[in-house]
Formats: structure tokens, C-alpha cells, sequence
């Protein structure tokens, strides 16, 4: 008996009930010609990702660590290629000494940051990178933007990519954490 189920992949949540922001930024990507996109793994990122990976016409890597996002943007404009790098505040740190490549040559480069440490975080050690990561950034020369707002991501995103490409900028646009959601634990069972 052939039994269709067990080889029909599996349906995913219904598009109408998933955030409509990543669709919003990937968008806002692809109009202004990125052809490379770079990331490391991250829930908050999950749905601009798939998108990402499912376009034939863009290049999606995954990173080990952030820090090989920024030499990746830099080698995509030297070699012609517009690309964004998607990553977690808590990667902002291990960028830091890269992002100095970025301001000495002058390349623009757009990160996409998706915030840990804000609104209702549980996790202790995601808190001071995401208080640092705006200041962090702003030091090492790049313009920083906030967007908090689902109705507001398509227009940041556009705006922070015409200015890192036409501006010739180096430009992060930070979703905040209300946007991404929290994450929680709460054990099964409290033992007093």
C-alpha cells in the first residue's frame, strides 16, 4: 500500500499567522541588489533566513562566529556584490576589531541586528552586550537605527540600506526585542 503521508513533506505554519516584518526586510534587500547574505544561526533572524535561503538568486552563507560576516561584506564590494549581514546583539562584540577593516577602507557594510538583553529578557549574559551594542557600533564608525515597530521595519531597512550603499556608510539596523518577542523558561514544576 503506497500511503502518500509519509513521504509529503511537512506543512508549516500558516504565512498568514508568521510575523510580516522579515518579509518587509527582505524586501527592502532585494530592491536595493543584494546578492549576499551572511549569518549565523538565530531564532530572531529564523524567518528572514528562510527567505534568504529559498531565493535562488542571493548567496546565503553560515557563519561560525559574526566576525566573519564583516570580512565577507568587505570581499563581497571589493569583488562587485552588495550583502548584509544578519546577527544577534550578543555577536556585536565579536565584531568589533573586523568593523575597524570596514571604517580604514571605507566599504559599506549594512548589519541587520536582531536585540537580546531588552524587553522581558530571561537569559542574565545577553543584557550588557545589548546595552553596549548601539554605543559599540556608533564607535567604530557605523550609524546606528532602531526600529521597534512591525509597520516601520520595511521603510528602516530600505532607508539604512540606500544609506549604507548610496551613502557609502556603514549602517545597523537594530530590531528590537518587542519586535523579535521574547523568549521564556519556566521550569515544569517550582519546588519550594
Amino acid at each position: 500500500m503506497n500511503d502518500d503521508r509519509s513521504t509529503a513533506p511537512a506543512k508549516g505554519p500558516d504565512e498568514r499567522s508568521r510575523p510580516q516584518w522579515p518579509r518587509a526586510i527582505f524586501a527592502a534587500l532585494k530592491s536595493v541588489g543584494i546578492r549576499q547574505v551572511c549569518h549565523v544561526p538565530d531564532a530572531g533572524h529564523a524567518r528572514l533566513i528562510e527567505l534568504c535561503n529559498a531565493d535562488p538568486a542571493l548567496v546565503t552563507t553560515t557563519l561560525s562566529t559574526e566576525e566573519e560576516g564583516v570580512a565577507l561584506a568587505c570581499g563581497a564590494w571589493l569583488g562587485g556584490d552588495r550583502s548584509v549581514l544578519l546577527m544577534q546583539s550578543s555577536g556585536v562584540g565579536n565584531c568589533i576589531n573586523m568593523l575597524s577593516m570596514v571604517k580604514t577602507c571605507g566599504v559599506p557594510f549594512l548589519t541587520v541586528v536582531s536585540m537580546r538583553g531588552q524587553w522581558g529578557e530571561f537569559v542574565p549574559w545577553q543584557i550588557p552586550m545589548a546595552q553596549a551594542a548601539p554605543s559599540v557600533l556608533a564607535a567604530m564608525g557605523v550609524i546606528v537605527r532602531h526600529v521597534e515597530r512591525p509597520d516601520e521595519v520595511g521603510d528602516a531597512a530600505l532607508a539604512c540600506a540606500q544609506l549604507d550603499f548610496d551613502g557609502g556608510a556603514a549602517v545597523a539596523l537594530l530590531l528590537d526585542q518587542r519586535l523579535i518577542g521574547t523568549k521564556g523558561f519556566l521550569p515544569k514544576e517550582v519546588k519550594q
